[in-house]
């Protein structure tokens, strides 16, 4: 209803659209094959859906406004509240005069249409492929904001990562920096689902019980 189409990507990436052409510098942690996993030398597969941005400008000029579906892979833990491949969604916004103010005006609307009144926060942060940077967090829906050990004690839950498109990352996507400005942003719907059904450990959504999945359709 915000006027989003879709794009998709390969999930085996070269490592200049998942890093390079994102603003990662060489010398990045991300890179490290304790964080990634490589196929080849130069082949990984995607650590996010960012390359899409990338793919997606260099095909269309703006104003470009899109949703990013897909599973990306990385060397973590499975815990509660991580999966070493899960799916992640990312939504981009290109044009003349977009904002940090659009940006929040769309993430906000999105939180309370799919959590209703829960209260939303934003964090600075830092992504290298964005500037400014900023999480979002909703209130914790397992403890209503108490603290558990699904917010860790804080209770907010983290949803998202978003920002203004780095200038870098538009001109390595051949688009004229000075004239048009862009936000991403990008979110995981296990963790989606785990902070609006308050479900207690992000593993429930792999183990396939129908019993559990059954219960989310209610």
């Amino acid at each position: 209803e915000l006027g989003f189409t879709v794009a998709v990507g390969p999930e085996a990436e070269t490592a200049w659209y998942n890093f390079t052409a994102l603003n990662f510098p060489a010398d990045h942690p991300a890179m490290d094959m304790h964080d990634t996993l490589y196929l080849s030398d130069d082949v990984v597969l995607r650590t996010h859906t960012s390359p899409v941005q990338v793919r997606t400008l260099q095909r269309h000029e703006p104003p470009v406004r899109v949703l990013i579906p897909g599973n990306v892979y990385r060397r973590d833990f499975f815990d509660p509240s991580h999966a070493p491949m899960f799916a992640q969604i990312e939504g981009l916004a290109v044009d003349e005069g977009v904002s940090f103010v659009d940006l929040k005006a769309t993430l906000n609307h999105f939180a309370h249409r799919f959590y209703g009144a829960r209260p939303t926060r934003f964090r600075p942060s830092f992504f290298p492929f964005t500037e400014p940077s900023a999480e979002m967090d909703v209130q914790c829906g397992t403890c209503n904001g108490a603290g558990c050990p699904v917010c860790k004690g804080t209770g907010w839950v983290e949803i998202l990562g978003s920002g203004m498109v780095h200038p870098a990352v538009l001109e390595a996507s051949g688009v004229d920096s000075e004239r048009y400005t862009g936000w991403a942003f990008g979110m995981g719907p296990g963790r989606m689902a785990v902070a609006r059904y308050g479900l207690p450990d992000i593993r429930l959504l792999y183990d396939s019980d129908v019993r559990f999945l059954e219960q989310l359709g209610k």
